[in-house]
């Protein structure tokens, strides 16, 4: 049942804040200032947008001019620049938001667990010489079969992963079921295939990235699973009202900005009690039944493999920076 903020005299962002954990989904300090999140996340799209700004170039000069002349070259340079650019974001957030952010692996291991974990090793390492706990960390992992596989290890070694490009139900299950952190479903992006198959505009309730994230939290809530649902991808405000009580949702900034000038009445869609009442059947899940389950959601299929590919060129753009930059 839907439950009527009382605050009306606040705006429809400061509601929503009462209802459910916003987080900052981008790589600019100062929106980030401006909207006071909990937590924030990047990606690698997002941080070269970010790096391309003349106020966040320096970040990319600083992890430059720090491991230039190191004593490593050629590729596995790139990779420690590549690190202390998502690092330097980072302790930069960190200062900002009073509880966690993310950062992402690179997509090029998506397909590949044992780097995957090592990798994450490495970036927590570079955060912990920094003095930052790794409990304000999260760690973002492609929701592959070897990404799951990967989380499911470090959450073991107390490393906290956000499960990100995830489409369906089968993801989701599987990441909780390896123990992860949080899990962030990807609502706008679901909502733009949806569209242009059937060339419906989907709305409110209707909208089919909306109930893909209803669908996961209720499962979670039903039985009994700890790990944090997050709706990400967001196209409009009507997307996320219609999530207000989700653990958290990440927002970009325009969107943040749209509803922190709006009065609209925010009311609660999701809680946990309402969730035990639904009538879901549990997901058995091995790797074999996560690759088929997969493989007849034409949606997730196509959406993870273009998000990992979107990601990957960004990195590489990133990193043809990284090269001239070094000279």
């Amino acid at each position: 049942m839907s439950r009527p903020n009382t605050a009306t005299s606040r705006n429809s962002l400061e509601q929503l804040k009462q209802l459910t954990k916003v987080v900052a989904d981008t790589g600019d300090f100062e929106l980030m200032k401006a909207y006071e999140p909990q937590d924030a996340t990047t990606n690698p799209s997002l941080i070269l947008k970010a790096v391309q700004k003349e106020e966040y170039r320096a970040l990319l000069d600083q992890a430059v001019a720090e491991n230039k002349n190191n004593g490593v070259s050629g590729e596995a340079l790139i990779d420690k620049v590549v690190d202390r650019v998502l690092i330097l974001f980072g302790l930069e957030i960190l200062k900002i938001v009073p509880g966690r952010v993310s950062t992402e692996v690179d997509a090029r291991l998506s397909f590949d667990m044992e780097n995957t974990v090592r990798k994450a090793h490495d970036l927590i390492d570079l955060y912990e010489k920094e003095g930052i706990d790794r409990e304000r960390i999260l760690i973002k992992i492609a929701s592959t079969w070897e990404g799951v596989e990967a989380a499911r290890l470090l959450q073991k070694d107390g490393i906290r992963c956000n499960m990100t490009l995830m489409f369906c139900l089968a993801q989701a299950v599987a990441c909780a079921e390896a123990g992860a952190q949080l899990i962030s479903p990807f609502v706008g992006r679901i909502y733009d295939w949806y569209k242009q198959e059937t060339g419906e505009d989907y709305t409110g309730g209707n909208d089919p990235g909306v109930q893909s994230v209803k669908t996961i939290y209720n499962y979670y809530k039903k039985f009994g699973y700890e790990t944090e649902v997050m709706g990400a991808s967001f196209r409009n405000v009507g997307q996320i009202t219609e999530l207000a009580g989700c653990d958290l949702l990440t927002i970009s900034p325009n969107l943040l900005e749209d509803l922190s000038q709006m009065q609209d009445p925010v009311t609660e869609k999701l809680s946990p009690g309402d969730s035990l009442n639904e009538p879901i059947e549990k997901l058995e899940l091995d790797e074999i039944r996560f690759r088929w389950h997969l493989n007849e959601d034409a949606m997730a299929t196509e959406k993870l493999a273009q998000g990992i590919r979107v990601f990957g060129a960004d990195l590489r753009k990133l990193r043809h920076m990284i090269t001239e930059s070094l000279g």
